[in-house]
């Protein structure tokens, strides 16, 4: 906790969430006394060249659009051809990629592990921007070399849009609090904060973003559930027909009898939609899914392993959640709903609430077959990785 307290500027998580938290922004100097960044400028370029990893470089320009946006993945010898002023690479899920960088996100474990989207790193030269632009979600902006200076407007702002250039910038941006953040410094802001961020000489900055999807992408998914649902055999019918005098016309009879049939499939019970948002919050992206592994292992060498004081811990792209509800377990794990029993709440909050397990943590676990099966299910599938 008071880790937490000194990354929050002295507050407690639980002032930081009542006061600031999706309400105002908060700037904090010196969050991450002497920060040393996981990963430098050239890994982040060695990252962007590969492929599965989204990355993106964003140039300023003299042309009509004013910018450049460019898709990685990218060769190294683009990098020699960039301009020495008013570039950015910017590359997504380095957490992911990077073990160490992972570790950063725990810092911010008072947060619901959900509602942790990824850590991305910017890379920008002297004059480097993306222009100022608005976020849907919470993002602490941690600066972890050299300066940058970002400028905010709390107010309501209109999205700009330039046809054949995908930079989701604002119009008319007319700052209201400047700060030059340098290592170290961290800025949170809450959703719909407009900002814009200029780097001073060479600069590598963090961004933490937290995920909040929206009503219109948790429809479109909950929408394959009610259709899995729904009873192909119920048609519409229409015994009571009456001939008619306009054949054209949907009558009202007709619009009731259609609203009644869908309806009958509009009112899921709560635990449908509990049990759904489980896997929806945990469905990683397809291109960060874990390699199953090629040498499969097999319940007597889990045991033995485990036993001889190995350790465990969840692949960084992995995404775990768990509720407790009539007396049963849910655990998720990328998309998958596991019930277990209640006798065994203590296992699905380890797996669920921690990234990394000790031997002693799993010895019990690993000596009951429903739980074993599970811990290999995932260690095979890559999901679970041994640790040195």
């Amino acid at each position: 906790m008071a880790a937490a307290n000194r990354l929050l500027g002295g507050l407690s998580p639980r002032t930081f969430l009542r006061r600031y938290w999706q309400k105002q922004p908060l700037l904090i100097r010196g969050a991450f006394p002497e920060f040393t960044p996981p990963v430098s400028a050239d890994e982040l370029a060695g990252l962007a060249c590969e492929e599965g990893v989204e990355s993106r470089l964003v140039l300023q320009t003299g042309k009509a659009l004013g910018w450049k946006l460019r898709q990685g993945p990218f060769r190294h010898q683009d990098f020699r051809k960039l301009p020495g002023s008013r570039w950015t690479l910017l590359v997504q899920d380095v957490d992911k990629h990077v073990p160490t960088a992972a570790q950063l996100l725990e810092h911010f474990r008072f947060i619901p592990n959900w509602r942790v989207d990824d850590l991305m790193a910017s890379y920008a030269v002297d004059g480097g921007s993306v222009g100022p632009h608005v976020d849907a979600y919470d993002v602490f902006l941690l600066q972890a070399e050299g300066m940058r200076r970002w400028d905010i407007h709390t107010g309501p702002q209109e999205e700009l849009r330039r046809p054949g250039l995908d930079l989701r910038q604002v119009k008319t941006f007319t700052p209201e609090e400047s700060w030059l953040l340098m290592p170290g410094d961290m800025l949170y802001l809450p959703p719909g904060v407009a900002h814009h961020g200029v780097a001073f000489g060479e600069c590598l900055t963090y961004s933490i973003g937290f995920r909040a999807p929206s009503q219109a992408e948790m429809l479109a998914d909950f929408s394959d559930v009610l259709t899995q649902a729904a009873d192909d055999s119920a048609r519409y019918r229409d015994p009571d027909l009456r001939p008619t005098a306009h054949p054209g016309e949907i009558s009202a009879a007709a619009r009731a009898r259609a609203r009644r049939l869908l309806r009958a499939c509009l009112s899921p019970v709560d635990e449908t939609l509990d049990l759904w948002l489980g896997r929806y919050l945990t469905e990683p992206k397809p291109w960060l899914r874990p390699v199953p592994s090629r040498r499969l292992a097999n319940r007597t060498e889990l045991k033995r392993r485990i036993k001889g004081g190995k350790r465990l811990a969840w692949h960084p792209a992995v995404r775990v959640a768990w509720f407790y509800s009539r007396r049963s377990c849910h655990l998720f794990v990328d998309g998958a709903h596991h019930i277990l029993p209640a006798r065994h709440k203590n296992f699905v909050e380890l797996m669920g609430d921690e990234r990394k397990f000790e031997a002693a943590e799993l010895r019990r676990p690993v000596d009951n077959a429903q739980l074993r099966a599970l811990l290999l299910e995932w260690l095979n599938a890559g999901q679970l990785q041994w640790q040195a």
